[in-house]
């Protein structure tokens, strides 16, 4: 590289996801022969539903090919507006409060780049997604961790966290319910003391909801904004049409948030991304206007894979599933191996031939666990748990 081209103290705080790290390491293995099964990544398998990708073609013949509004057509702002009140008790108003953006992870980086000042904090449960860090460092912040510990065969937020971890310079948190990597679907409760120290301390919380249809039992998914009115002007709404509708590829989300705040995040948007396309806008609306039976097909296959999980994992020594309440991967506890996370997966990997996650990629407090994805089925699935049992001594 030319000395004249130099490195940014931005980009050089970032790194890749988790996921990436270990992709490199199974293609490395892969050239040279190795026949892997992986139970590692987010991206169902299940099909668009046939009516959103009719409603794509429709659009497309139709001619609806040119540049987007860049706030979001019209028809899906309104129909975003129209499901944030049946679906979670919100009220926006679509023309000034609503924003389509290119999936939940551009809503997030226009959040953060709109929110944050420079050395800016940004509260993260530990663990969590790990794609949050980037976002937060290219927007001049810093991530700030907020323990969580294991209780009950559940993550939850560790008492007195969200103080512990408060510093003046914080400036906003990142909320996932449910709760990827873990599983945690919050409660009213845990929102309600959420969203009250977010008030108290004057913290804009930025809620990423992309798994909320994916629950089970007679868990519930509730939106902070919902369980906490008040926090309404000081907190921005984030999804995407990806895990609810199997429409990973699209790249189609949407924020809500007080106007003053989308406009801002508009902002970001217009000179970057400048939104989805015309004709995946229109088949968005569709998704989200349309009948709602796909979705529950969908949540009742995650549901008999998250049991096939379950089922498969039981009584390995020195191992436990922390069943997910919500979302579609299970947290497996491997403390009792007497080994770290890491070194448990690249086994796994190199001896079992079966690819997952370890938890400390997500923060330090998922030390002692494996991610194991459920998002594709069948003999993957099937393949892959067989594999994971034998590795782990069952």
């Amino acid at each position: 590289m030319p000395e004249t081209i130099r490195e940014t103290d931005r980009i050089a705080a970032l790194r890749p996801t988790a996921v990436n790290a270990i992709l490199a390491e199974v293609r490395e293995l892969q050239a040279k022969g190795a026949d892997l099964v992986s139970l590692m990544r987010g991206e169902p398998d299940l099909p668009t539903p046939p009516h959103v990708v009719e409603a794509c073609t429709r659009a497309l013949h139709a001619g609806r090919t040119g540049y987007p509004d860049n706030r979001g057509e019209k028809g899906l702002r309104e129909a975003v507006a129209v499901k944030l009140q049946r679906d979670n008790g919100l009220s926006y108003n679509p023309a000034t409060e609503i924003l389509a953006t290119t999936g939940a992870t551009f809503g997030i980086h226009a959040a953060l780049t709109a929110l944050l000042r420079e050395g800016g904090e940004v509260l993260l449960p530990d663990p969590v997604y790990d794609a949050y860090y980037s976002p937060i460092r290219l927007a001049g912040g810093m991530p700030r961790a907020v323990r969580a510990e294991i209780v009950n065969g559940r993550f939850q937020l560790a008492d007195g966290a969200l103080e512990e971890a408060w510093t003046p310079s914080v400036q906003a948190m990142i909320l996932n319910t449910p709760w990827n990597p873990v599983g945690t679907v919050f409660t009213r409760g845990e929102l309600e003391r959420i969203g009250e120290f977010c008030l108290r301390r004057n913290v804009t919380l930025i809620s990423d909801e992309i798994y909320e249809t994916i629950v089970f039992d007679n868990h519930r998914h509730i939106s902070p904004i919902a369980a906490v009115p008040a926090l309404r002007d000081q907190a921005v709404y984030v999804n995407s049409l990806s895990k609810t509708y199997s429409m990973t590829g699209w790249r189609v989300g949407y924020c809500a948030g007080p106007a003053a705040l989308i406009q801002r995040m508009f902002m970001v948007l217009a000179q970057s991304s400048r939104g989805p396309s015309t004709f995946v806008q229109d088949a968005a609306a569709v998704a989200l206007g349309g009948p709602q039976d796909c979705v529950e097909s969908m949540r009742l296959e995650y549901a008999a894979r998250r049991q096939t999980v379950l089922d498969s994992l039981q009584g390995i020594p020195g191992v436990a599933v922390l069943a997910p309440e919500g979302g579609f991967f299970a947290m497996v506890d491997v403390r009792g191996l007497g080994r770290t996370s890491n070194e448990v997966r690249r086994d796994l990997l190199v001896n079992a031939g079966v690819v997952v996650a370890h938890g400390s990629a997500y923060g330090e407090a998922g030390e002692g666990t494996l991610r194991v994805s459920f998002a594709s089925g069948g003999e993957t699935l099937r393949k892959g748990l067989q594999r994971l049992r034998e590795g782990l001594g069952g």
